[in-house]
């Protein structure tokens, strides 16, 4: 006779045990075990550089030391409400019962809107099958990535750039990386392109840049534009697959001084057929999570785009999605929150700049780029080399950052995280998180620092 030993499982059929853990690989072998089970993406993929600096932050913080948070790449709500006819709408909508699934390509009342708001902001006219709705700028960043580049293709971007390496592992793409330099801002030319393009499916663009809160001027744009499209040419003529541009523009509405946003399209109308467009009301409305982003592309690209997305269910909510629409079908309400938000953040800007500015003229190591565009601004604290007080020698962007968080009580993060791999003393410097008062009080301590090292 045999007896069968059954597991709480096994005696009720569909349940998991009480304790899952129990049946969990345990110690260093068991581990091991479970991650041979994993695939080469779920292992390869590096987490989040921007949240690990978070948990310095946090740990500082649980001390009770005050800390400037320059790092956090939002607007605290705080400092930044989205408009108040965004946030009624949403209420109103839930209220009356939008809460059941959205079309899969987005609510076609927001769609209208966004195909709308660009003709009538950026004078770009496209088809509302152009358009489709996610639940977010980010999502639409990876359908862009696969539904162009098939796995071992080549993506051409800038560095520093945000998380274009991660997008090209994901979508297992080559990365063809071209290091953008101070002098131009950071940001890329043709010239430094051009010599790349061999084999590239994907060239990606973002403007106001992040991490760096400069943009493409006219010229530059113009110059790249015209470069694909003679790349296109040529591809045509031998019947290969044409380059297509990811054209990041979810900060386009924040610009500052005699900065001008420019698009593809607007410059080289021919682009229109290679252009694909990523936006969303999270950075323009301080709307970062209510998770509403689109593109805007050639229709076959979008309607690929659409059936990706819908299968993983990267949907925007209905009743954020329709009030979106609304918000962006009221020109004056716009006009009216946008003179506010940017008056805000450009004085936020202003406040480190021309802090930094004071310093270097007093001989500081420290100097910065004129803000541009985005919430951003990049910073260097040129310490390579010098002494640390008690002996040692700066030699990497991570010891700088401890140094500033320790010593000064702000937060930066490293140009690294965005792909630029010299330690050199660049650092991305994010204020939709402060206050004006916030940073002025963190400069005299940055300051102080600055004074103490050899």
């Amino acid at each position: 006779m045999t007896h069968e030993v059954r597991s709480p499982a096994a005696a009720a059929p569909g349940r998991l045990p009480l304790d899952a853990s129990l049946h969990m690989p345990l110690g260093a072998e068991g581990e091991g075990a479970a991650r041979a089970g994993l695939s080469q993406v779920a292992l390869g993929l590096v987490g989040s550089e921007i949240l690990k600096i978070a948990a310095d932050v946090r740990a500082l913080q649980a001390q009770g030391r005050k800390v400037c948070n320059l790092t956090v790449g939002d607007f605290a709500p705080s400092e930044f409400r989205i408009p108040r006819s965004l946030e009624r709408g949403i209420a109103s909508l839930l209220e009356r019962g939008e809460t059941n699934y959205p079309p899969s390509d987005g609510v076609l009342s927001a769609r209208e809107a966004v195909a709308d708001y660009y003709a009538r902001e950026l004078g770009l006219r496209y088809p509302v099958s152009s358009v489709v709705i996610a639940g977010g700028a980010r999502p639409v960043i990876y359908a862009t990535y696969r539904a162009v580049v098939d796995p071992g293709e080549r993506v051409l971007y800038p560095v520093p750039s945000w998380n274009n390496n991660h997008y090209v592992f994901m979508s297992r793409a080559v990365p063809v990386e071209v290091m953008a330099r101070p002098e131009d801002d950071f940001l890329p030319t043709s010239d430094l392109l051009r010599h790349h393009l061999d084999g590239v499916r994907l060239l990606s663009l973002n403007s106001p840049l992040n991490p760096t809160g400069t943009a493409l001027s006219r010229e530059a744009l113009t110059e790249i534009s015209v470069m694909v499209v003679e790349e296109n040419r040529r591809r045509a003529a031998r019947g290969d697959r044409p380059l297509y541009v990811m054209y990041d523009q979810v900060y386009w509405t924040l610009t500052f001084g005699d900065t001008r946003h420019h698009t593809p399209v607007e410059l080289v109308p021919e682009m229109a057929a290679y252009t694909v467009f990523v936006d969303g009301i999270s950075k323009a409305f301080a709307a970062t999570g209510l998770r509403v982003g689109w593109t805007v592309a050639p229709p076959y690209v979008a309607a690929r785009m659409r059936d990706l997305l819908g299968h993983v269910g990267a949907w925007a909510p209905r009743a954020e999605q329709i009030a979106a629409g609304e918000l962006l079908a009221d020109p004056e309400g716009i006009a009216a929150y946008h003179a506010g938000m940017r008056s805000e953040v450009q004085a936020r800007l202003d406040a480190l700049y021309e802090g930094f500015r004071a310093m270097a003229e007093a001989g500081l190591p420290v100097r910065a780029i004129p803000p541009q565009g985005a919430i951003y601004l990049s910073a260097r604290f040129d310490l390579m080399g010098r002494r640390l007080p008690g002996g040692a020698l700066f030699s990497t962007n991570e010891q700088v950052r401890q140094y500033l968080l320790e010593k000064a009580g702000v937060a930066v993060v490293p140009f690294q995280a965005f792909g630029r791999g010299l330690d050199d003393g660049w650092f991305r410097l994010s204020v939709g998180a402060v206050s004006v008062a916030g940073i002025a009080e963190a400069l005299p301590r940055i300051r102080a620092a600055l004074r103490d090292v050899i």
